[in-house]
């Protein structure tokens, strides 16, 4: 489109006219849905402070107030009503954009207002009367009905000011077209557009000024918006009244009754949103608008002022948002609303750094996903991002590559803003915008704002970068420490599962005898119960120490029975223990006294694949750091520990056992004594290899919480 700046439809696409409310929105879509209930709208409201406290206030007042204060926002709603809430909903949400239209604050609106509430009363008045299934959205449709004359004055005040004011016909139309190439159903329709409502609202607006023979089989919505706009803007015009009731399948004594309630729900509805509309009938037509000079100095400080205010509600918009995903539809977003971009996307460094790729984000999601734009081949597009520079591309440029051209096909668009995201001295990425090649140069003189509004989504960026970096760190620590415990319980499933196998087969052999078996069954019970400990504590990362008082000599003389009933001891191997007569017990769960001692003479049958002694022994009471401890020791008469497995000795491995004691079982000792809030430690030498052992044994309660907590280190080589 290659049109005069002074075109009222290029002003349109500059102006910063305002966006449809997101509540307004997602309450269209919630009325369209057919199992929408209150909660449901209940929960809307909710999320909207301002909207909130309007409900509370009208909960309030003397039209509704009965008895005691409505303090929370259910007992308002179930006080005003379903009907009455999505009329608050929907006037309030308009009214707020109505009232964020350039030169409207300075515009008496009180007309404007009324005609604007009653058309949206009778609309829905017909709606009912017609058994339309979307009665609000036919309220919506006659509030917005006569929204494109606002845009004019807000884009046009010097040409518009006078006909603002003036009676809404088809004479008016026709001063439009003639003035300004655009009538105000148009330019409505234009606006409500670029809201990207799935409805006929647009049509509804385009066409309420459009002949009625023309209107014959269109969509009910616009026969209706037809129809209220003349019944509230041409009551006088009887003829035409009759002919859109007859199109809208309606008797005249219908409309006489409904136009009688009018007025009273207009005054209501006005005074719940707090808008004065005492003496609209009574505003003169101003004289045409002649705005005073503007100091271009002057002018361009409080654009400035302005584009660092947007910028800064900007990052906090950018700061509220969860997730990276969320951040970058927020970043595209918004830069459509700021720059009146036709479209917006991004394109992002690859984790390498050799390439731009598409993201999930803004528009063409599906196409940009698998799109790529090497750094080192160069273009203008990546200049921009290496160099952290703006681009202004356009179609015809003969330096574009076929990425480029690929991105102009993709957007649609003739010119492409290409604005870097930098963080310092880090490029991120790339935000472009599609815009008309008229256009380029209103955007070069707004450089600056483009940079800051970079820079703020940059940052935003960046943080939530590292945030899923660390995320991914912190997913993977815990990965890990699943493996780990599941390597853990492979292992020591390992142990009595070989028991209860070694055990079936003592079993099945005296059966065969017909000898008792009562002792082999208790112990397959217990074993088959550690199975299960074992598993379920697969779940628990940091298992909890079971509490109590167990006598090491009897989880000995067990584990001995164990080895010696079973194959783990070969008859070429000598056992021998050595437990004092004094009192043996320990502050130690029995079951993991009894898998470390496991453990430790597994090993120990390892360390003699050609047979030998293997000593288990209580050598008493040991104070260590002020607290007594019993010290059990596992030895063996091997050949020893090499010194760079000693080094490394309780460090758990990930492979299968590449020689003796070398293996996941010690670090699984080590941290079952550790949990014990016990010490271990290790011996070894070319006569054999001796794990020691200290276990606390139990304290009085007194003294008990007198003691400091034990030193769980381990014991020097």
């Amino acid at each position: 489109m290659h049109q005069s700046d002074q075109d009222i439809r290029n002003r349109l696409l500059i102006a910063r006219l305002p966006a449809m409310p997101q509540i307004l929105i997602k309450l269209i879509a919630h009325l369209q849905a057919d199992d929408a209930g209150m909660p449901e709208l209940a929960a809307l409201i909710a999320k909207d402070a301002g909207m909130t406290s309007k409900i509370l206030g009208v909960a309030n007042s003397s039209a509704y107030h009965r008895q005691g204060k409505v303090v929370s926002l259910e007992q308002s709603l179930v006080s005003l009503g379903t009907d009455m809430i999505k009329t608050l909903v929907i006037s309030e949400s308009v009214f707020q954009t109505f009232s964020s239209f350039p030169h409207s604050g300075s515009t008496d609106l009180r007309a404007f207002w009324k005609s604007s509430l009653s058309a949206a009363v009778m609309a829905r008045a017909l709606a009912k009367a017609m058994a339309y299934p979307h009665v609000e959205e036919a309220y919506l449709a006659g509030l917005l009905h006569n929204v494109g004359r606002l845009a004019l004055l807000a884009t046009a005040p010097k040409e518009y000011a006078f006909n603002f004011m003036a009676r809404d016909d088809a004479a008016l139309c026709a001063v439009e077209q003639r003035t300004l190439q655009i009538t105000h159903a148009e330019a409505g329709a234009w606006l409500i557009e670029r809201w990207h409502l799935d409805s006929f609202l647009a049509d509804s607006v385009l066409y309420h000024h459009e002949p009625l023979a023309r209107l014959e089989a269109s969509h009910p919505l616009i026969r209706i918006v037809r129809l209220a706009h003349l019944l509230c803007c041409h009551a006088d015009d009887a003829e035409s009244i009759a002919q859109a009731a007859q199109l809208c399948a309606l008797e005249l004594e219908v409309l006489e009754n409904l136009a009688g309630g009018v007025a009273r729900q207009v005054e209501q509805t006005a005074q719940h949103l707090g808008i004065d509309l005492a003496g609209a009938d009574d505003i003169a037509t101003p004289p045409a608008y002649a705005p005073p000079p503007v100091d271009p100095v002057q002018q361009r400080l409080s654009d400035e002022v302005r584009n660092m205010v947007l910028v800064s509600e900007v990052g906090q918009t950018f700061a509220r948002q969860q997730g990276e995903s969320s951040l970058l539809e927020a970043i595209t977003r918004s830069a459509r609303i700021l720059f009146d971009f036709e479209t917006a996307v991004i394109l992002l460094q690859n984790p390498t750094g050799h390439a731009l790729v598409g993201v999930a984000a803004g528009e063409h999601q599906q196409r940009l996903a698998g799109f790529s734009i090497p750094l080192a081949k160069g273009g203008p597009l990546a200049a921009s991002a290496l160099e952290s520079q703006l681009a202004f591309l356009k179609r015809d440029m003969p330096a574009l590559g076929i990425v480029e051209e690929q991105l102009f096909r993709i957007l649609g668009t003739d010119s492409l803003v290409c604005v870097p995201l930098a963080s310092g001295q880090r490029s991120l990425g790339v935000l472009i915008g599609g815009v008309a090649a008229w256009r380029i140069p209103a955007f070069q003189k707004r450089e600056g704002f483009l940079r800051a509004y970079a820079n703020q989504a940059a940052t935003a960026l960046e943080t939530a970068i590292s945030a899923r970096g660390l995320a991914r760190r912190q997913l993977d620590h815990v990965a890990e420490e699943y493996r780990a415990a599941s390597r853990r319980v492979v292992h020591e499933v390992n142990n009595p599962l070989s028991i209860i196998k070694n055990y079936l087969s003592v079993l099945d052999h005296k059966l065969e005898k017909q000898e008792q078996v009562s002792g082999e069954m208790a112990i397959l019970n217990e074993e088959i119960d550690r199975v299960g400990q074992l598993i379920g504590g697969l779940a628990d990362l940091q298992p909890t120490v079971a509490g109590g008082v167990t006598d090491c000599a009897r989880v000995v003389d067990d584990v001995l029975r164990l080895f010696r009933a079973t194959d783990f001891l070969p008859p070429k191997i000598e056992v021998v223990t050595r437990m004092q007569d004094a009192p043996c017990e320990v502050e130690a769960d029995a079951d993991m006294l009894k898998q470390i001692l496991l453990n430790l003479l597994k090993n120990a049958v390892e360390a003699l694949p050609n047979g030998g002694r293997i000593e288990v022994a209580n050598r008493g009471h040991v104070n260590r750091d002020r607290r007594l401890y019993l010290e059990l020791c596992v030895s063996d008469n091997g050949a020893g520990l090499a010194p760079e497995v000693l080094a490394n000795l309780f460090s758990p491995v990930r492979s299968s056992k590449e020689g003796a004691h070398h293996g996941l079982g010690l670090s699984i000792v080590h941290d079952l004594v550790t949990r014990l809030h016990g010490v271990i430690g290790c011996r070894s030498s070319k006569s054999g290899t001796s794990f020691e052992i200290l276990l606390p044994i139990p304290l009085p309660t007194s003294a008990s919480a007198a003691l400091p907590a034990p030193d769980n280190t381990a014991l020097s080589s």
